[in-house]
């Protein structure tokens, strides 16, 4: 008697590169960001690091702008690219989206190094951690060597508590995203629809 036939998914892009080398196909599967295989996910170290940089950026930089506009902080949005451009150009509203773009990419590097440094430590503890150390290195020693900002002692009260707030919780962003990620990578089973299908 002939057994119906399972159904067999015809792997597309990646997942044929993949399925190529051996008969283990069967137990490799694309799932979400990553891989999962014999019920375990593998995150790409580079694309994960990258998707969370791009967020904390665009989310915690449109804030930055927010925070400009109501007059929290006197530092404009495009203060990391200054020694590149003229401050004329970067009060204006092309310059506003130029400094929005620089802080999405600072972004994208600061979690890249986390990510390859602390990506096991976990809590919110580390993140926020890192939020501070890097407004320290920014507003204290870069910032003021560099011309992007001017020195601590000169800026207003309000400024350095909205900075100092917007990279606290920019650094939890990034270190708790990272380490709910990579800490319990090993004991996340994959989820199956009553289908029996992954999810």
């Amino acid at each position: 008697m002939n057994q119906p036939q399972r159904e067999r998914r015809e792997p597309e892009g990646n997942e044929r590169e993949l399925s190529r080398g051996g008969g283990d196909d069967e137990n490799l599967q694309f799932y979400g960001q990553g891989w999962r295989q014999h019920g375990r996910e593998r995150t790409n170290i580079w694309i994960y690091s990258l998707e969370i940089g791009f967020f904390a950026g665009l989310i915690w930089g449109a804030i930055k702008g927010f925070f400009y506009f109501l007059r929290f902080t006197t530092v404009i949005p495009g203060y990391l690219v200054e020694p590149f451009f003229k401050r004329s150009f970067l009060y204006s509203q092309p310059g506003y989206y130029v400094g929005w773009l620089s802080f999405i990419v600072f972004s994208i590097l600061a979690t890249l190094i986390y990510t390859l440094l602390f990506r096991k430590l976990k809590g919110p503890g580390p993140g926020i951690l890192y939020g501070i150390v890097w407004w320290g290195l920014i507003f204290g020693i870069l910032g003021p060597a560099f011309g992007m900002t001017r020195p601590l002692l000169e800026l207003s009260k309000d400024t350095l508590i909205s900075e100092f707030c917007l990279y606290l919780l920019w650094g939890l962003f990034i270190g708790y995203t990272t380490a709910e990620e990579y800490t319990d990578e090993r004991e996340r089973e994959p989820k199956k629809s009553p289908g029996g299908v992954l999810q």
